[in-house]
């Protein structure tokens, strides 16, 4: 396994780089601030190919793989991280109509998730009853004449405001747990649909997520993603690769927080001398600089992993666990190394710490990671 850039990988990690510092990181205290939208951010995202990272050229994506990916979503976290996760769920949702999607649906709606048409994608999963455990799912789909109905609330829905399509999960038969779950693709504008109130949050706060209410909300044959039945798989299949992009905007989020404590350690003075001499704070950046460089090559071996065609659900775990909760630890000791400056919003280090929080959370919680591995560990034994 090389981990060293490909040429393409390196260009899109660098077009990521640079549409971050130039659009993204002008813009993410007044995201936070007031609680906006990124959509002229997004929409210049998907001109420059970062909303078809992975996805085929044939279909509107840039189809330079996992890998590319990954490199990109850090670089675009050290920016805004609520920008960021929109972007990675439209990427998620693109490959997964990709995966499982017939020719039609591939050739309807991928162009328009890569190319901005549909502002961003939705992952309609999570209820309140059904979070870590999707067998509890009570939305539900009948089958008509016409299609299916769908009704039902979801919950933690990522632009829930702005999506122009959903994924959507919902049971179609009285099948326990997992096994009667079916997948739909749902317009943003189905009647029938309605948002609810975008959630007041701790952090990325420029980053939408809302409930949502289907009320005989009527779709037709085509927009069964799949086949019926076989939701579940296509949940995990996405989540795995979720994973990789919340590994990686973890570390992103890390390294900003990481990188702007040690240039104020730097310049800062106490006792006619930078504290960087001293050794309290080298250690908080040793273990910091430690950790994340750890949590780099986890998530490039699991996007490498993808990108081969090889089995990576534990190592898409082990990425996010390790990065989601180092880049925490970075964050909180980027914020003891300012000091009371870290504590106020004049300095970026607060918001990098109330974005990262959640990273050990979506995408499924630090605890349902440690279940995976756990779980393909003792499968190892037998």
């Amino acid at each position: 396994m090389d981990l060293t850039p490909t040429e393409t990988q390196e260009m899109i990690r660098d077009t990521a780089r640079q549409f971050a510092a130039r659009t993204l990181a002008p813009q993410a205290p007044i995201l936070d601030r007031e609680h906006g939208f990124p959509r002229a951010s997004l929409a210049e995202a998907a001109e420059l190919g970062l909303l078809g990272i992975n996805v085929p050229a044939d279909y509107g994506g840039v189809e330079a793989g996992a890998v590319a990916y990954s490199l990109a979503v850090t670089e675009l976290a050290r920016a805004c991280a609520a920008t960021t996760v929109a972007v990675c769920v439209s990427n998620m949702v693109a490959e997964v109509v990709c995966a499982f999607g017939n020719e039609d649906q591939r050739s309807e709606h991928v162009p328009k998730l890569c190319s901005g048409e549909y502002v961003v994608g939705g992952f309609a999963l999570s209820e309140s009853s059904a979070g870590s455990d999707p067998g509890s799912m009570k939305t539900r789909a009948r089958k008509t004449d016409k299609g299916w109905v769908i009704d039902g609330s979801k919950l933690w829905i990522t632009s829930g405001t702005d999506a122009g399509l959903f994924v959507v999960w919902a049971r179609t038969s009285d099948a326990p747990g997992t096994k009667g779950i079916s997948t739909f693709l749902v317009p943003g504008d189905a009647p029938g649909l309605t948002c609810g109130k975008p959630e007041d949050k701790l952090g990325q706060r420029g980053s939408p997520t809302t409930a949502l209410e289907f009320e005989g909300v009527e779709v037709g044959d085509e927009a069964l993603l799949g086949e019926t039945e076989r939701g579940f798989p296509v949940a995990m299949m996405a989540l795995d690769g979720g994973r990789v992009g919340i590994a990686s905007l973890a570390l992103g989020v890390g390294l900003a927080a990481s990188e702007f404590a040690d240039r104020y350690a730097h310049e800062r003075q106490q006792f006619g001398r930078s504290i960087t001499r001293f050794q309290a704070i080298q250690w908080m950046m040793a273990d910091s600089h430690t950790e994340l460089d750890a949590g780099r090559l986890l998530a490039l071996r699991a996007a490498w992993l993808k990108q081969q065609g090889k089995p990576f659900t534990r190592e898409a775990s082990m990425a996010k666990l390790w990065c989601s909760e180092k880049a925490w630890a970075a964050c909180n000791r980027s914020l003891q190394m300012l000091g009371g400056y870290g504590y106020t919003a004049d300095f970026p280090v607060e918001r990098y710490l109330r974005d990262v929080r959640v990273t050990m959370i979506y995408e499924g919680t630090s605890e349902i990671q440690r279940l995976v591995i756990g779980r393909d560990v003792v499968a190892g034994l037998r």
